[in-house]
């Protein structure tokens, strides 16, 4: 029997996003109230340089991952590629600290904004299962 997790507002105060789909790109970070936010530069090395983009971010903002960390990932649609990267990177992180990693559509947060993120963890539009990401063909 397969167990389902519901995510409480609760549950997810402070996060990484990473909004990383080859269109607009940027990473953020929310830590107690405060909600800081990166576009990353658009180059043909961009999915190398993400990591280095995001702990460069980290550091400078003096974020502590932990396993009270959660990773809230653009799964789409957008670029395979860059979906995949960031996947990649989440689930990284969430190996290593013990942070869990949700999914949230592209169509759930059109406009970045402190306002329209809570939103998204009031009417629980994250998704926990990030098997099956949205792709642009």
């Amino acid at each position: 029997m397969e167990k389902k997790i519901i995510i409480m507002k609760e549950d997810i105060k402070n996060f990484i996003l990473l909004n990383i789909i080859g269109d607009d790109d940027y990473i953020a970070i929310k830590n107690n109230s405060k909600l800081i936010s990166k576009k990353i530069q658009k180059k043909d090395n961009k999915n190398d340089q993400l990591v280095i983009d995001l702990f460069k971010f980290i550091n400078e903002n003096n974020f502590e991952l932990n396993r009270d960390i959660s990773i809230l990932v653009n799964i789409g649609p957008g670029s395979f590629s860059s979906i995949r990267i960031s996947l990649s990177v989440a689930r990284g992180i969430s190996i290593v600290k013990g942070s869990r990693v949700f999914g949230y559509k592209k169509q759930d947060l059109e406009v970045f904004t402190p306002k329209n993120v809570d939103r998204l963890i009031k009417k629980k539009l994250f998704e926990n299962k990030l098997i099956k990401p949205v792709y642009l063909s």
